[in-house]
């Protein structure tokens, strides 16, 4: 552990949100919405493209460019680059690569973007080919992709624990009504439990607004070593702790956690607080009880009580448990693999005061988490992050 008064994560700050305004279709192509997100990050801050010495890129629709043919495009010249394919984890994983590598002295500025196009054609196209699994056992039976298996572990999740279509709504429909306060949200009007209920089934017990709506866009952000980013003027949150975790508790018949309950008190333990801590939590929402998992294995109620967790508080943004204050990609959308960075950005912009006509007041830290790759029976990868604004 660290020395007293320190964190792992010293030396290190995160800076310039950035979020590239979403479009349900798009003709352009995932290099144009990358590139808007890197010239938006250089608008926003004193950097200049030749102060950027590293960069991280995720995307599904990149293809056949990675991260290399990127620094030709947009004239970029690094010393440290990683491609993260690791979808809603995407974001997770860059930042703490990222954090390492400043750390390390490999670069100290760091470009994390995570982008995606939609084409009237792209999501099929990304089903197909998302992973052997899905080839084999999924797409030639005519599922729709992640939708069979979540519908399978849904089901499975909330048999075990008691969980019905009316404990999740309460998440959609107060998501909705952060979306609304969110000029970035694609979905603009209120979302009611009685509609939600209503919705017409997708693969029971899934239905139309448990479901995230693909679209087009990007999100991004700057890991900068802390004097350098003093030097340039920058003011930027500080990174107390993550985790991440890969194919964890393998050996459950069908998945009723994630990764994050095999490290989440190694999380907290090296942020310094505990779940009483944090002021806003911005979890991965590909389906409503997803969420509800997160709570339970992030530590803010015990295993099997995410129900009345959920029925004890309001989950808006001025409610007694702030939750995803963007909308979440359930009302803002999902950018493809920028839906894995959509949290970071926000919680980033909660924790700097700048959230705009979503900020929480008094807002000092904010975790975030990342869920994401399903296989045919479970979600393979996870991770989690808190983050703090600068003490005044």
């Amino acid at each position: 552990m660290p020395a007293a008064g320190r964190t792992p994560y010293d030396g290190v700050v995160i800076a310039t949100p950035v979020t590239i305004p979403y479009a349900r279709y798009s003709i352009e192509s995932a290099q144009w919405w990358i590139g808007r997100a890197l010239k938006a990050l250089l608008q926003e801050s004193p950097l200049r493209a030749a102060d950027i010495d590293g960069l991280a890129v995720s995307s599904f629709t990149l293809y056949p460019d990675t991260a290399i043919g990127l620094t030709q495009h947009y004239g970029l010249c690094v010393r440290w680059l990683e491609t993260i394919p690791l979808g809603g984890v995407s974001g997770i994983a860059a930042l703490r690569r990222a954090a390492r590598a400043v750390q390390a002295g490999d670069a100290r500025a760091v470009a994390c973007i995570a982008g995606d196009t939609n084409h009237v054609d792209t999501f099929r196209k990304t089903l197909e080919a998302f992973s052997q699994a899905n080839q084999d056992a999924i797409y030639p039976y005519g599922a729709g992709g992640a939708n069979a298996s979540f519908a399978l572990i849904a089901r499975h999740y909330m048999r075990t624990y008691g969980v019905s279509r009316e404990d999740l709504a309460k998440i959609a429909v107060s998501q909705r009504e952060n979306a609304l306060k969110n000029p970035h949200a694609l979905f603009k009007r209120s979302l009611t439990i009685e509609e939600y209920l209503a919705a017409r089934p997708i693969v029971d017990p899934i239905h139309l607004f448990d479901c995230v709506m693909p679209c087009a866009g990007a999100e991004a952000f700057l890991v900068l070593d802390s004097d350098f980013a003093a030097s340039r003027g920058i003011s930027g949150a500080r990174l107390l702790s993550t985790i991440e975790r890969h194919n964890a508790f393998s050996e459950d018949p069908s998945q009723l956690r994630g990764g994050w309950a095999m490290d989440v008190d190694e999380l907290y333990t090296m942020a310094g607080i505990g779940p009483e801590g944090i002021d806003v939590v911005q979890t991965y929402d590909d389906y409503p009880f997803v969420t509800m998992m997160q709570f339970e294995d992030l530590g803010f109620c015990r295993k099997g009580e995410g129900v009345e967790f959920v029925r004890k508080h309001d989950l808006t943004i001025g409610g007694s448990f702030p939750h995803n204050t963007s909308g979440g990609q359930l009302s803002v959308g999902q950018a493809g693999a920028a839906g894995g960075y959509l949290g970071l950005t926000e919680g980033l912009r909660q924790v700097l005061g700048c959230a705009g006509s979503t900020q929480v007041p008094d807002t000092k830290t904010a975790l975030v988490s990342g869920f994401g790759m399903i296989n045919y029976d479970r979600g393979l990868s996870s991770g989690a992050a808190i983050m703090a604004g600068v003490p005044t």
